[in-house]
């Protein structure tokens, strides 16, 4: 049964085409892919930040090939992604930040509409292709303010143009695994995670990383929204989602799991971010934060998601609360402030996470 096959066995040798494989996210899944042995054949801008996660743990040399290109550009798309001939795409690939998309409303629906567009166009455009993942975002939803998190049968909706975007880019995916992939034979999956922390992450506008800096700089954490409670939850729980739906994608049952899955923490763990402010500071000398009370943007004030579906259909499960989460995350900082051999802690930390290296996560 597909399910029981070890994750390393699984993907020893197979072609993997990942987008966004400079990111944050996409730099930890390209990490832990190569660890397995897949064939990751990356395709995505220069590294979004300096520093970049992609450079301090070497990916460049540790994955078979990178394509620096734009996935607004749809002819550079098609040409990697049939050089590449994967059988497996994971697209991570996107402007990923909510603040930004109020400055930037065209470009982050270009990139995350326009370049889910071209990316399954791409697969279109290559026969190799059996699963496609594409990674979106707890956002997606129709948010009520309510205090229930959202299932996967929930509205689709998005107040501001990052959230928006994410839901067209929902609707794209379900248009083209209806209309083209699944009479292809290509079955085609999204999924929607919660708000992710871990080491290497150095984007603005993040609560963890804005904490960071403040520490390195000696300064203040500067806070917007105290009370906006998320789903936060390590950057190796989504990922393991992500590689345990593409292996079931894969299987002789490939067919029922062509949907869209959440994966949340536990409730327990969507927490207010003065919670998140207050726990850092704890375990960081020296440490403060402040409430910025000045107008801003709007954004959701409470947001949870249900992931019932993949624990129940999947095997799937958190495996670290939040505290664990944000201790893995202080570690693997003050690691990389030591000039520690970061290689070597990050897969520390995945091994960590996934001793048996099974699918069940």
């Amino acid at each position: 049964m597909e399910s029981l096959v070890s994750r390393d066995r699984f993907w020893r040798g197979r072609r993997v085409f990942l987008t966004g494989h400079t990111g944050f996210k996409g730099s930890w899944l390209a990490l832990w892919l190569s660890e397995l042995g897949a064939d990751v054949h990356g395709y995505a801008l220069q590294p979004p930040t300096a520093p970049a996660l992609f450079d301090v743990l070497g990916l460049q040399e540790r994955i078979a090939a990178t394509t620096i290109a734009d996935i607004r550009d749809g002819d550079a798309f098609v040409s990697a992604m049939r050089q590449a001939r994967p059988e497996v795409v994971f697209h991570l690939a996107a402007q990923p930040l909510v603040r930004h998309s109020y400055d930037a409303p065209v470009e982050t629906f270009a990139v995350n509409v326009t370049g889910t567009v071209n990316l399954l166009e791409a697969v279109r455009a290559t026969d190799t292709v059996r699963a496609v993942v594409n990674v979106t975002t707890d956002k997606c939803y129709l948010n009520r303010e309510w205090v229930w998190p959202y299932r996967e049968n929930e509205p689709l909706g998005g107040h501001d143009p990052y959230s928006a975007s994410k839901a067209c880019s929902e609707l794209v995916t379900a248009s083209y695994r209806r209309s083209f992939l699944a009479s292809a034979g290509v079955r085609v999956a999204s999924a929607r995670a919660g708000n992710v922390i871990g080491g290497g992450d150095w984007a603005a506008d993040r609560l963890v990383p804005d904490f960071l800096r403040a520490i390195d700089s000696g300064g203040t954490l500067v806070i917007r929204a105290p009370d906006a409670t998320r789903p936060w939850q390590h950057v190796l729980e989504p990922l393991a989602g992500y590689l345990n739906l593409a292996q079931r994608l894969l299987g002789d049952d490939g067919d029922a799991f062509a949907e869209a899955w959440n994966f949340g923490p536990d409730d327990a763990d969507a927490r207010p971010v003065r919670w998140i402010a207050d726990y850092l500071c704890r375990e960081t000398p020296g440490a403060r934060w402040q409430h910025d009370g000045s107008r801003q943007p709007h954004e959701a004030g409470v947001l949870k998601l249900d992931s019932s579906k993949a624990k129940s259909r999947l095997g799937w499960k958190p495996r670290w609360g939040l505290e664990d989460a944000l201790a893995s995350t202080l570690a693997w900082h003050r690691a990389w402030r030591a000039d520690a051999d970061m290689v070597a802690f990050s897969l520390e930390q995945i091994a960590g996470y996934d001793p048996a290296g099974d699918v069940a996560g």
